[in-house]
C-alpha cells in the first residue's frame, strides 16, 4: 500500500466517531429480491456490505486495514472501502467455517464484507468490518464503453478494474444476470446501446479467444449515453503532461463539438472534478500522466497554447505509457516509424521504435513546426501494446517536441 493510502487508512479511521452499531455481524442480509422496479429486501435488519478482491491490507501499530474494491450488494453501497479488522470481525467462509486472513489475500478470494453503517465522507469511505464471508469463485471486472450488441452479449472495451490494463472483452448474459441501470432499475439486456458506460464483473473462466469471452453475472449500465449527456460541450481528451499548481497542461484530442488538441487550463473551486463513476475527486487527482477529459468555455487566449478556465475534468482509470529520447537515425526504422534512443544514452538495449500515424498527435513545445527530424528530443506517450523485437515498435499516441537543436529532417 503507498503511504498516502496507508496514511488515510491509519489516520481518518482512528479519527471516526465511535457511534454504538445497530446491526451485528450475524445479521447478514437475506437475498435480494427483484421486482421489476427496483431491489427491495426482506423485512430485516440491513447491513452494508461490498462484494469484491482485497487490494490493499495494512497491519502496523494503530491496528489491522483492508480495502475491498468491487460492487456493492444494494446500489448505495460501497465499491470500495477501506475497513477496520478487529477482534470482533468474523471471517468465514459461506459454511460457517473461520478462515485466515491471509489465505484469502495469498489466494486473491473474493469477500463480501459487511460492515456499519457509520463510515466516512472519504473517497475510498472508511469504516470497521463486521463480517467477511469468503466466496466460493473469484471474478474479473471491467469498466468501458459498450462497442457492439449482439443478440446474447456484449463487446466492452474499457480498462480492467483491478489491473487497469486496457481490455477488450465479450460478455454473455448469465441467465439470472443482474442487470441494473445508473439508479439501480432493473432492466432489460435489450436496452444496452453501443456508446453506453458499463460496469461488469465476470468470469472466473475467460477464453483464450481474442478477445476473451465470459459469462457475466453483474452488469450496471448508465443508459444515459456520454455523447449525448455532453453533445453542446467543448474540450479535450487527451493527458495532462504538466502540472503545475492550479494550472494543468493537456495535449489530445478535441472533443466532437470543439476545442483544442494543445490547451493549459486553469482549476479553482468552481471546476467539477470527478471520475469516470461521477464520484467528486480533489485536485490532488489532477497529476502529470493522468488521461482526462477537459471540458471548457470557448473562451481562450491568443497565446501558444491557448489557455482557459476548466469547467469540469472527467478522471480516468487508463494507464499511460510514456518513454523519453532522443530521435537517432537508424535502418531499423521505415517509412511512418521514428527510432528513439530512449533516455538518449546511446544505448540500443531499451530503444524502441514508434509507428507514426494520422492519428498520432505531434506537439511542439516552440512555433517552428513539429515535423520529426533526426536530433529531436521527444516525450511520446504509447500504445501499451508492443512487440517482443529489439527494439520495440509500438504506436505513438502523442509526440511532444521538447528540443531540436542542431535537428536534420527525417529522410
Amino acid at each position: 500500500m503507498n503511504k498516502m493510502n496507508k496514511m488515510l487508512a491509519t489516520t481518518s479511521i482512528l479519527a471516526m466517531a465511535i457511534i454504538p452499531l445497530t446491526a451485528y455481524a450475524q445479521n447478514v442480509p437475506p437475498s435480494t429480491i427483484h421486482n421489476g422496479q427496483g431491489i427491495i429486501q426482506n423485512q430485516a435488519k440491513i447491513v452494508p456490505a461490498t462484494m469484491g478482491l482485497i487490494t490493499n491490507f495494512v497491519n502496523d501499530k494503530s491496528g489491522k486495514f483492508i480495502t475491498v474494491l468491487g460492487r456493492g450488494l444494494a446500489v448505495t453501497d460501497q465499491s470500495e472501502i477501506i475497513l477496520s479488522i478487529t477482534k470482533d470481525t468474523k471471517i468465514i467462509d459461506s459454511k460457517g467455517k473461520k478462515v485466515a486472513l491471509k489465505t484469502i489475500i495469498d489466494e486473491k478470494k473474493v469477500v463480501k464484507a459487511f460492515y456499519g453503517g457509520n463510515i466516512t465522507r472519504s473517497l475510498p469511505a472508511q469504516g470497521t468490518a463486521l463480517t467477511l464471508v469468503v466466496q466460493d469463485q473469484s471474478f474479473l471486472g471491467i469498466n468501458g464503453i459498450v462497442s457492439e450488441v449482439k443478440e446474447d452479449s456484449i463487446v466492452v472495451k474499457g480498462t480492467d478494474i483491478y489491473s487497469s490494463n486496457e481490455e477488450t472483452v465479450i460478455l454473455r448474459f448469465a441467465n439470472k444476470a443482474q442487470i441494473l441501470d445508473q439508479n439501480g432499475i432493473v432492466i432489460e439486456a435489450s436496452v444496452i446501446q453501443p456508446g453506453m458506460s458499463v460496469k461488469a464483473f465476470y468470469g472466473p473462466a475467460a477464453t483464450m479467444s481474442i478477445p476473451p469471452q465470459s459469462t457475466s453475472n453483474y452488469i450496471l449500465v448508465n443508459t444515459i449515453m456520454e455523447e449525448d449527456a455532453q453533445e453542446d460541450e467543448i474540450g479535450t481528451n487527451g493527458i495532462i503532461t504538466n502540472a503545475t499548481d492550479n494550472r494543468f497542461t493537456v495535449i489530445g484530442n478535441p472533443m466532437k463539438k470543439g476545442g483544442s488538441d494543445y490547451v493549459i487550463l486553469s482549476v479553482d473551486e468552481n471546476t467539477q472534478i470527478v471520475d469516470e463513476d461521477g464520484n467528486l475527486l480533489t485536485e490532488a487527482a489532477l497529476k502529470s500522466d493522468v488521461r482526462v477529459d477537459a471540458y471548457y468555455n470557448g473562451v481562450m487566449t491568443m497565446s501558444y497554447p491557448g489557455q482557459t478556465h476548466a469547467d469540469k475534468i472527467v478522471v480516468k482509470a487508463m494507464d499511460t505509457y510514456k518513454v523519453e529520447g532522443t530521435i537517432i537515425a537508424s535502418d531499423a526504422a521505415t517509412e511512418g516509424q521514428v527510432y528513439v534512443d530512449i533516455n538518449s544514452d546511446k544505448s540500443t538495449a531499451n530503444d524502441i521504435i514508434l509507428n507514426i500515424s494520422d492519428d498520432t498527435k505531434v506537439i511542439s513545445m516552440s512555433l517552428n513546426g513539429a515535423d520529426l527530424r533526426e536530433g529531436m528530443k521527444i516525450t511520446a506517450y504509447h500504445s501499451p501494446i508492443m512487440t517482443r523485437s529489439l527494439p520495440g515498435i509500438t504506436n505513438a499516441e502523442i509526440v511532444i517536441v521538447n528540443a531540436d537543436d542542431n535537428a536534420a529532417a527525417l529522410q
